[in-house]
């Protein structure tokens, strides 16, 4: 270690107790920054270079020696950039220290009051500090402290009369229980860093063999047979068409005497026009299942149907009232129930596959069909169900409520059982 005359720790302080100008030379003479500078020349002509190890140490560093371990140390012109930015606020000072180069290794702004105080003379030791005694005096492996030496164990207490066996100052050696806890203490501590340098970690991740891995997954992805869909499969027959099942209720708005006019025309028809109507075309008897046949279409942002391009080909429903024309489908009719209108009366779903409307709408699509007038219904406040108002005079709205209502089949159906989507 450099003796006094020599040391940049106390150069940098007799220059400033001087009020000397620091000024900077590089390569090319005199230079005007700190980070253009490769020399400090300080008071009384002494020159160091900017990069000499100080003998202050930083928090995450054990070393004793500056020149064994430079890393450990904070150099001459962080010291230098502490005292010159002394007066500017935290983030100013990070920033300022970046601009001038030290994006790593500037005096941590903890340490900013302690480097400071001593440069000014306000302190006169800091436990950071490497006293220029301790090579000669301390063995390397004995941490240094700037405090006074304690007495010994077994030495006399002071202001006995009794002789010291030497007269030399001994160095101060610690409890190695108390030096244990300060060096796991020493080991946590992090240097404060800004939201720059915070991002640089001490080592390099390489993710090679993690991307060689997924570039194998995805090759073998695309090479491999698509596998359809066990849910969209599972119906394999195609010639299967949607039911739906309206209430034989006699009062009901939609019975099987209007229901093929209001679903495929889009006009609503009383029961009882559509009855009158139907005698005088010579039809005596109803059917027990109706066929309902619909173009493809899609809704537009604006609720607008539309029919879908180069499909032509209509879809076909059946529409039952009842579980005995249900039963005529087959043992899995009931999976290709997509709706179920309702009066709101419970004992329509008695027969059903789920009585329970909560569960029963849980299953198929559930439909609450009643006038636009009529007041609302308590029955259905728990139930799954869409509500479907009929005007009892403006004929002319129905359309807009049949397209609402295959607008929310649809829907349904693409979510629930896509496979009756043909």
């Amino acid at each position: 270690m450099a003796d006094s005359k020599n040391d940049a720790l106390l150069l940098l302080r007799n220059s400033i107790k001087s009020n000397s100008q620091i000024t900077y030379e590089n390569d090319d003479g005199s230079c005007d920054t700190l980070s253009a500078a490769t020399t400090l020349v300080l008071s009384d002509g002494f020159k160091i270079a900017k990069t000499t190890p100080t003998r202050f140490r930083k928090p995450t560093s054990q070393s004793t020696d500056p020149n064994a371990n430079p890393e450990g140390f904070y150099t001459a012109e962080a010291i230098l950039l502490t005292w010159l930015l002394r007066d500017a606020a935290a983030g100013d000072y990070m920033r300022q220290a970046r601009e001038a180069g030290l994006a790593v290794g500037f005096v941590s702004v903890t340490d900013r009051k302690a480097v400071v105080d001593w440069l000014e003379e306000k302190t006169q030791t800091h436990e950071r500090i490497i006293t220029l005694e301790s090579k000669c005096s301390t063995p390397p492996s004995t941490p240094p402290l700037a405090s006074r030496s304690l007495p010994q164990s077994g030495s006399h207490p002071q202001g006995d009369s009794t002789p010291q066996s030497s007269p030399e100052k001994r160095a101060y050696v610690p409890d190695p229980k108390d030096a244990t806890i300060v060096k796991k203490i020493r080991l946590s501590e992090v240097e404060l860093r800004d939201r720059t340098t915070v991002l640089r970690g001490i080592k390099s991740n390489n993710f090679s063999s993690l991307r060689s891995t997924m570039v194998d997954k995805i090759k073998h992805l695309k090479e491999a047979p698509k596998q359809p869909n066990p849910k969209l499969v599972a119906k394999k027959p195609r010639n299967q068409h949607p039911i739906i099942i309206i209430p034989s209720s006699p009062t009901s708005l939609i019975t099987m005497l209007n229901v093929r006019k209001f679903l495929e025309d889009s006009q609503f028809e009383a029961s009882e026009e559509a009855r009158a109507r139907m005698a005088s075309e010579g039809i005596q008897k109803l059917e027990d299942m109706i066929p309902v046949y619909r173009k493809r279409s899609y809704f537009g942002p604006n609720g607008q149907e539309t029919a879908v391009s180069g499909q032509e080909k209509s879809m076909r429903y059946f529409v039952v009232d009842g579980i005995e024309a249900l039963g005529k489908f087959g043992p899995d009719a009931w999976d290709r129930v997509v709706c179920v209108m309702t009066t709101g009366q419970a004992w329509q779903f008695k027969p059903y596959k789920w009585s329970d409307p909560r569960q029963l709408f849980h299953h198929v699509k559930g439909v609450y069909v009643t006038w636009t007038n009529s007041p609302a219904n308590p029955n259905i406040r728990d139930w799954n169900v869409t509500e479907l108002k009929i005007d009892p005079n403006r004929r002319h709205v129905d359309k807009s409520v049949v397209a609402s209502f295959w607008r929310e089949l649809d829907g349904w159906m693409q979510m629930n059982k896509p496979w009756l989507v043909t």
